[in-house]
């Protein structure tokens, strides 16, 4: 369960390998995906849909739809539901090789020729391929991340980005401060902490927006869309 809430993050010497134990014990299932809240993920596809198709739409971003990159894609789950159907083609990003053999073999396997990469790895080991992506998803991935390790992987997006290219994050929020899940090692921020280190790592926000419709007593999802100073 989480902790009360903390004005500071000091992640356990065992952060990264507590959270890989724990994903590998998680069905490789959309409902393992979603912590057995199937219910929300209409709602989440329909909302990040509006929101991308928001900024696709945005004639200041010039926003090409060739490829995207799913930041803890798990099986795929936003990939097929919500990349796939705005843009060419999709890389995986996740360091669970169990959830990647499934999106190859099955939740995915009608759509694989137009998935390029699959990267079995955390993001803070992940270093995007120079200038190739338009968008970089980033959803319930970021919370895994420590502070620093969150700032360094925004920098090495930075080089992944196509000329025009974006990040969006789309993560659970706290009121203020920080709350620490120690059962999976996650860590749920306030706003203005995420806010705080899009800005140190050299990205201004162009764009945020709030989830809706998702069942009483969850943390409030927050998008934004964060692009290069």
């Amino acid at each position: 369960m989480p902790d009360l809430r903390n004005a500071s993050f000091k992640p356990t010497p065992t952060w990264y390998e507590d959270a890989d134990t724990y994903w590998r014990a998680v069905p490789s299932s959309i409902g393992g995906m979603l912590g057995g809240l199937d219910q929300v993920h209409t709602p989440d596809i329909r909302d990040s849909r509006a929101f991308l198709t928001k900024l696709q739409s945005n004639p200041t971003l010039s926003l090409s739809t060739k490829y995207a990159c799913d930041c803890g894609a798990g099986i795929g789950r936003v990939t097929k539901n919500l990349l796939l159907p705005l843009f060419d083609r999709v890389d995986l990003v996740e360091q669970n090789p169990d959830f990647l053999n499934e999106a190859r073999s099955s939740y995915l396997e009608q759509e694989i020729q137009r998935v390029p990469d699959m990267f079995a790895t955390g993001l803070q080991l992940f270093t995007p391929p120079q200038g190739r992506y338009d968008v970089i998803w980033c959803q319930w991935v970021l919370s895994h991340l420590t502070d620093a390790d969150m700032l360094a992987f925004l920098g090495r997006c930075r080089q992944g980005l196509t000329a025009g290219g974006i990040i969006c994050v789309k993560e659970n929020v706290a009121m203020e401060g920080y709350v620490i899940d120690s059962d999976d090692s996650s860590v749920t921020r306030s706003p203005a902490i995420f806010e705080r280190i899009f800005s140190s790592a050299g990205f201004k926000v162009v764009d945020k927006q709030t989830q809706t419709d998702f069942p009483q007593g969850l943390f409030e999802v927050c998008m934004w869309a964060i692009v290069p100073i």
